[in-house]
């Protein structure tokens, strides 16, 4: 474990590192103690000194939901970072790229909750039960810090989160069967990764249902109208200024974007 002045620095040096768009040493080596609560309470001190700027908490992001991803990273579960509304986009926007450091893109759902959700003991069928809506959605993914990162680097840096887009069709939960939706992702008219909803942990709502019971233990929970990134079933694609990004979800539509 590490003092809270270190975790307050840590959490300003990613501060500085966001606004002057340069990562920065991984806290991992500036903070040989770091760990895994450490890197939380990091993350909790940045997404608190970004709301006293006047940001404003809309949801949660769901990383490391595929087993290959968990077995790279050392990790035996998902990780989790926050999703504030000035990284929030819509189908068609232009973004300006210089907005991050080495973005990349990640093919995933978004679950916009229709009531408030808390652990312990929550499973795929209550998830789906208190959620509203389900949308496709684009992560930008982005590393404010210099790799190779331990997953406590990753974790304190807001689990990589950069923006979400939303965009496509609306739907229920139960209006199709969400485990088998399937997406292309093209960047420039080429088509750069495809994959299918099914491999975020079998089903995209297992995810949120670990998050909720992961935020009891810290005293927290899904909120109504919140939005939750269930985790990527694509590799991600990086991105340049130029850029334009076309995903196609099928019948559940498809997102516009392009980088400026």
């Amino acid at each position: 474990m590490i003092t809270e002045q270190e975790r307050r620095a840590a959490a300003n040096a990613l501060l500085r590192a966001e606004t002057d768009r340069k990562p920065i040493v991984q806290p991992s080596k500036t903070y040989p103690g770091l760990e895994l609560e450490d890197a939380y309470n990091i993350q909790a001190l940045w997404a608190e000194a970004r709301t006293a700027k006047g940001a404003r908490v809309v949801g949660h992001k769901i990383g490391l939901t595929s087993r290959a991803m968990q077995m790279a990273s050392k990790m035996t579960e998902p990780d989790y970072g926050i999703i504030l509304d000035d990284a929030l986009y819509n189908d068609g926007a232009q973004i300006k790229a210089d907005l991050f450091i080495k973005p990349r893109l990640e093919v995933e759902l978004a679950f916009v909750m229709g009531e408030d959700l808390e652990g312990p003991g929550t499973r795929i069928y209550d998830v789906m039960r208190a959620t509203e809506f389900v949308v496709p959605a684009l992560e930008i993914i982005d590393y404010r810090t210099e790799v190779p990162r331990a997953i406590t680097d990753t974790i304190a840096d807001n689990a990589a989160f950069g923006a979400i887009v939303v965009g496509g069709r609306i739907i229920r939960p139960m209006d199709i069967d969400i485990r088998w939706v399937g997406a292309t992702l093209s960047k420039n008219g080429i088509i750069e990764e495809s994959g299918v909803s099914a491999a975020i942990m079998g089903h995209p709502a297992a995810g949120i249902a670990w998050l909720v019971n992961k935020l009891q233990r810290v005293g927290g929970g899904l909120k109504k109208g919140q939005i939750v990134l269930a985790g990527s079933f694509t590799r991600p694609v990086d991105i340049a200024q130029g850029d334009v990004i076309q995903a196609d979800y099928g019948p559940v539509g498809s997102i516009g974007v392009s980088f400026v």
